[in-house]
């Protein structure tokens, strides 16, 4: 009886600061799911809890990761025009099926508290690996707005990155360079003989808008961080900015943004052209994917990078969409988008922008150790700090969505996680709003622990979301009991985003360049 009259006790606290937990179902009364700006029909933009532009992509050990000039987080409202001269974070995305994304946080890469403390800004990035004296090592190139080009390195592609050289790799002083508008938007080719090339420069001299000649192309020293030579001229007609470079079979393909002038290929169109050699001369081709204002009414600068994946190519750029949903009008503030780019041959066709996105390329394995920062939707989360793992936080009614998780029958799930007050997660299928598998309970107190419980109809493979009853913390989730594969699925964090993320969650069951 003394049992049961403390249970009431405590139950009638939770109530009275609103923070209700531990009664399963009863633990949602008054809380209701918030409603997200991208629904679970679209795949686009990739991520919605913050803006990412410029979109530098890498294909390694089987996962896409996506660096990406730091806009900000979606939740700050009360913002005026991006000026972009605060930008000095480069976030970091990774992906093994391009419709769930696992955010790895913001790299801290320039100013003082940043790697590279000579540069003011961090723009526009792009990212190699290559193996240096039988160890993998990762490079990460950004522009110190429009006044050079820089390089971080890491043995990791999540970080942390250090400055190698203190200093920036290309400047106005480098030969070849004086003349260029904008030392930026780098892109970086590593080739099938291990030899490192460098892509960058933009803007148009005046009356020079066919043939601006701001490109240049420079080949790489062996330790991706200095220069082997001369940078030479790219004749790209109509240029404005943003290259890219993709080896199709033999054939090297520079890709960049067009400018404004009412050219003959287009307003801030992707262009292409074509070589034998990755230094050029290139020949022009054709245009491959028009300004993002074609398809989604938000017309503004363009940037992409393409790669191969699994057999088919895709394109990655940047809209200003979520921006318009989020704040009402067009501030600058950008968020990366994928679609797929068909292909003719060795030449690109003509890709097109959608909400719908892309095609999941394989589903989620529930019974591995699954960071809670893989995600295809969400409402009200934040994620803080940068790496291979890094928590989410929710609040009350915010949620995750993962998209086609193998759920093989489970009967319990796991989670590391931690509230300060105690939280309820609700485990649903579908939508935010969809069945519910099961309810776990996480206690008050502020340290990350392993809590669990039991599933009921977790059959099929299907859209999976964790809906929180009040503020929590997630790090991981693991599904338990059923037909799973279960074993150690921890292995390297950074080969699978995140395979050990919950530090033995649930018990212990836990290249190529674009």
């Amino acid at each position: 009886m003394k049992t049961l009259f403390l249970y009431f006790v405590v139950f009638t606290v939770l109530l009275i600061n609103n923070v209700t937990y531990g009664v399963g179902a009863g633990s949602f009364n008054g809380v209701q799911a918030g409603k997200p700006v991208k629904p679970v029909s679209n795949k686009n933009p990739i991520i919605t809890h913050r803006y990412s532009a410029d979109p530098g992509v890498m294909v390694y050990n089987g996962r896409v990761y996506v660096y990406a000039t730091n806009d900000g987080d979606v939740a700050n409202r009360n913002v005026g025009d991006n000026t972009y001269e605060q930008i000095n974070t480069i976030n970091c995305m990774s992906s093994d099926d391009l419709v769930n994304w696992t955010d790895h946080g913001p790299i801290k890469a320039a100013g003082q508290g940043g790697a590279a403390k000579w540069a003011k800004n961090s723009w526009a990035p792009h990212a190699a690996h290559k193996t240096i004296n039988g160890k993998e090592k990762f490079f990460l190139y950004f522009a110190n707005s429009g006044a050079g080009i820089g390089v971080l390195v890491s043995d990791s592609p999540t970080g942390p990155f250090t400055d190698p050289i203190g200093k920036a790799l290309v400047t106005p002083q480098t030969p070849n360079c004086s003349s260029v508008t904008w030392l930026f938007d780098p892109a970086v080719l590593v080739d099938s003989d291990g030899t490192g090339y460098l892509y960058f420069g933009g803007g148009v001299p005046q009356g020079q808008n066919s043939n601006p000649k701001t490109i240049r192309v420079v080949k790489l020293g062996p330790d991706m961080t200095s220069l082997a030579g001369n940078p030479q001229t790219i004749d790209a007609p109509w240029v404005f900015e943003d290259s890219g470079i993709n080896k199709v079979g033999n054939t090297y393909v520079y890709s960049y943004c067009t400018n404004w002038a009412n050219g003959p290929y287009g307003n801030a169109r992707i262009a292409y052209m074509t070589s034998n050699s990755p230094m050029g001369p290139f020949q022009y081709q054709g245009t491959c994917f028009n300004n993002p204002g074609d398809f989604f009414q938000t017309t503004g600068n363009n940037h992409h990078t393409i790669i191969e994946f699994k057999d088919k190519y895709y394109i990655f750029y940047h809209t200003e969409w979520l921006n318009k949903q989020v704040l009402g009008s067009q501030k600058g503030y950008r968020t990366t988008h994928v679609n797929e780019m068909p292909m003719n041959g060795n030449k690109f066709g003509n890709a097109k922008g959608t909400l719908t996105g892309v095609t999941q390329v394989k589903d989620v394995d529930g019974f591995a150790v699954n960071p809670a920062a893989n995600m295809a939707w969400q409402y009200g989360i934040s994620v803080n700090g940068q790496g291979a793992v890094v928590p989410v936080n929710y609040n009350r009614g915010a949620w995750t969505g993962v998209s086609n998780v193998a759920l093989g029958g489970a009967t319990s799930i796991t989670l590391k996680a931690s509230s300060k007050s105690g939280a309820t997660i609700k485990i649903c299928t579908e939508s935010e709003n969809g069945q519910a598998l099961g309810y776990v309970d996480i206690p008050a107190g502020g340290s990350l622990q392993n809590v669990s419980g039991t599933l009921s109809g977790a059959t099929g493979t299907k859209n999976l979301f964790f809906v929180s009853s009040g503020d929590a913390t997630i790090e991981s989730w693991q599904l338990g009991g059923g037909s799973g594969s279960g074993g150690n699925t921890g292995g390297n964090t950074d080969g699978n985003a995140g395979g050990n993320a919950g530090g033995n969650a649930g018990g212990n069951t836990g290249g190529n360049t674009g």
